[in-house]
């Protein structure tokens, strides 16, 4: 059986994306002409994105990782707990937070004020999909991929239970393959 069988729908196949990623990778290059942005990938659902975004960018960009998770319930204050911090300081550094997707925004939102607290430059958000349907917490997101509806969606970087991450496509997942 194959990881593809158990989607409903593609949202997006490897061509949409590839073009998704090209306009982003624009976008931030002509918003960082004279920078060198230091992307912060959100681990382990922006990976995939990671690597192709980067190289998207026509600008010299550093890169670092962060690995979170929650604290049992997800909670309005979105608390997580740090499992892998940045491996370099921040301070006076132009940072864009890199996720695949962001949905509830209580993660994000805890990240960012993190984030704030060690003096960024500046601090902006790349997000390969935004999930409005599923927002706690209002966010301002600087870059966006594509916007998708209230569906369970996985492949390119994106899991359920640790599985479909490879796939090429990003897609929804049929109710059955959720049990």
């Amino acid at each position: 059986m194959s990881l593809s069988d158990d989607l409903e729908t593609v949202l997006l196949d490897e061509e949409g994306i590839r073009a998704e990623v090209e306009r982003l990778g624009r976008e931030i290059s002509k918003d960082y002409s004279d920078r060198a942005p230091h992307l912060i990938s959100v681990l382990k659902g922006s990976v995939v994105f990671l690597a192709d975004l980067i190289r998207a960018l026509a600008v010299p960009v550093t890169v670092d990782f962060i690995s979170i998770s929650p604290y049992g319930t997800p909670t309005p204050s979105g608390v997580v707990r740090i499992r892998k911090d940045l491996d370099e300081p921040i301070e006076r550094r132009d940072v864009i937070v890199v996720e695949g997707i962001i949905d509830t925004g209580l993660t994000l939102s805890y990240l960012l004020r993190n984030f704030r607290t060690r003096n960024p430059a500046s601090l902006k958000v790349c997000a390969f999909v935004n999930k409005r349907a599923q927002r706690i917490i209002d966010l301002s997101v600087d870059y966006v991929g594509r916007e998708i509806p209230d569906k369970f969606v996985v492949g390119y970087g994106l899991d359920y239970r640790q599985r479909y991450r490879n796939l090429p496509v990003l897609g929804v997942l049929k109710p059955s393959a959720l049990e």
